[in-house]
């Protein structure tokens, strides 16, 4: 009979009894402890960048619906209200709203993400967020996204509400696919609706129509559309043609322009890049002759200082130098004493060799005359 008893679904059985009894008594301690927390501060999070709402706007919400949460008993706060009162702001998504025992409430706000900017034939401007609700435009934040304009027969109310006519979602589409790809979100600026309901896209480069049409096989007129650019564009130039229609599947019907009408629309770029290059070199020299300026500047101090240190250095062994140039200059003197006597010597041996010469010569010419009388 033991046996045949199953030990292990009664001991599983005993486990979660043991935890439902352990779960109702921690609830009964929080309870309790509820009663005697007070709210001590308030933590509102609204993560992104987009500023639809601002913090000051929830704290205003909660103390309209509350009053002043601050100082009161956790317990007697409606949590669930104030998460009603946020949600129902048309610029949030999602709100989770939550106490910890340190008497803190969190307020958790997830803002709506527009994707498409809609300005209708009626003239009404509203957003369409990424799970394709419409939104009012905000006084404080203005969403970098698409903006689609036209024949646009999608009305707005100013509350949340889908989208109801084919061209808008279409358009909501469309603008989905382009924010998700960085290439067409870089290179698609705005949406168009043509009087035949079909949707045009403007780019940024080149000045030519790209008819959609609708929002069906986006993905493969998408393809086609890089293809044709990857192998078409660098042979005829981006303004070649004035529409590109991708309507029909898996062909691109083009129409081209004029010769004359590329040459008005193609803008060179030579000059700007000319004066940024102008502007670099001279920005280089200015710099380098800045340089040479400061060097030249520091080498005349330096030079400076070295005059002043030689003069302050110099006068002071003046005593000594005194004697030396004394003593050279007696033995100058008596130098040139003895210049002056060797001089006179020879002054007067030259003269005598004069006299003996002098005395010679009628000697010689006496005898000459004797031999000629004989």
């Amino acid at each position: 009979m033991l046996k045949r008893i199953n030990w292990k679904a009664i001991f599983k059985g005993f486990a979660w009894l043991v935890c439902l009894a352990g779960m109702v008594v921690l609830m009964s301690f929080i309870d309790a402890k509820k009663q005697s927390v007070k709210c001590a501060k308030i933590e509102i999070l609204i993560p992104g960048a987009d500023n639809f709402i601002e913090i000051e706007e929830i704290d205003a919400i909660l103390k309209q619906n509350q009053g002043d949460l601050i100082g009161r008993n956790l317990e007697g706060i409606n949590l669930h209200e104030i998460e009603k009162s946020i949600a129902a702001n048309p610029y949030i998504g999602f709100v989770k709203v939550y106490a910890d025992m340190n008497g803190t409430v969190y307020v958790e706000v997830r803002q709506r993400q527009p994707v498409l900017r809609i300005l209708n034939a009626g003239g009404q401007d509203y957003y369409v967020d990424s799970d394709g609700l419409k939104m009012p435009v905000s006084p404080n934040f203005t969403a970098n996204v698409l903006v689609a304009t036209g024949n646009i027969l999608e009305g707005f109310n100013g509350r949340v509400d889908t989208l109801m006519t084919a061209n808008a979602k279409d358009l909501y589409k469309a603008a989905l696919f382009i924010k998700q790809d960085t290439l067409w979100d870089a290179q698609v600026e705005q949406l168009y609706i043509n009087d035949k309901n079909d949707i045009e896209m403007v780019p940024r480069v080149g000045n030519q129509r790209i008819i959609l049409g609708n929002a069906k096989d986006i993905d493969v007129k998408m393809a086609n559309l890089l293809a044709f650019y990857k192998q078409a564009m660098p042979k005829v130039g981006w303004n070649a043609y004035r529409t590109i229609n991708l309507k029909y599947v898996n062909q691109i019907v083009c129409e081209k322009r004029d010769s004359t009408s590329i040459k008005k629309l193609e803008k060179p770029l030579i000059p700007d890049s000319v004066t940024q290059q102008r502007q670099v070199i001279d920005n280089v020299v200015k710099a380098t002759i800045q340089d040479e300026i400061n060097k030249a500047k520091q080498i005349s101090t330096e030079e400076k200082k070295k005059e002043e240190n030689k003069e302050n250095v110099a006068p002071v062994p003046a005593k000594i130098d005194a004697k030396k140039a004394e003593r050279t200059a007696d033995k100058n003197k008596a130098s040139k004493s003895v210049e002056k006597d060797g001089e006179k010597k020879a002054t007067t041996t030259k003269t005598e060799q004069k006299q003996t010469t002098n005395k010679e010569k009628p000697a010689t010419k006496e005898k000459q005359g004797t031999k000629t009388n004989r």
